[in-house]
């Protein structure tokens, strides 16, 4: 049960975020409320130890301060920050959050890339007749939580909490 929890959850999330972002232009908090809680509940039924647990957590406060900073600085959106904060969670401080972070940003700059160039081809886009999401074209800001879902479902492999799963399924 606890490994299908860990097999799910985390990746669920991403991709109701991601999809939720794409289309509206917003991530539910709801979405990062089940990250972080079910995170308490998961770990230590995983196997990981008190110290651990708490390592992850200082792990989000981490990414929680950077996110807040670009917060305040209009340079990333609420929504963003909630998640990779408890995504960060997920993963704890160790190489794994890093190689999140690091997935999450070279997605995010092509996302935005991406994303820009679209929107300079507005025109021919539509009149193609694919189908994008309107907000894609009129929103001002870009939906960041898809970059975030991607490096995450890249990232969560190498885990702490996704390890433990493995190991157990031996």
């Amino acid at each position: 049960m606890t490994q299908a929890a860990i097999f799910v959850i985390f990746p669920l999330c991403l991709a109701v975020a991601a999809f939720s972002d794409l289309f509206t232009m917003t991530i539910p908090n709801r979405v990062s409320a089940i990250l972080l809680g079910s995170f308490f509940l998961v770990a230590p039924l995983a196997g990981l130890a008190l110290p651990m647990i708490g390592m992850h957590v200082v792990a989000g406060l981490i990414v929680f301060t950077g996110c807040f900073t670009l917060f305040a600085l209009n340079v990333m959106g609420g929504g963003d920050a909630k998640l990779l904060t408890a995504g960060a969670v997920w993963f704890g401080f160790n190489n794994s959050l890093f190689e999140f972070l690091l997935y999450v940003s070279i997605f995010g700059g092509l996302l935005t890339l991406v994303i820009l160039l679209m929107r300079k081809q507005e025109n021919a886009i539509l009149a193609s007749g694919i189908p994008v999401p309107p907000l894609l074209f009129t929103a001002k800001k870009i939906p960041y939580g898809i970059a975030i879902g991607l490096g995450g479902f890249i990232a969560y492999p190498s885990s702490p909490l996704m390890q433990a799963a493995l190991a157990q399924l031996h």
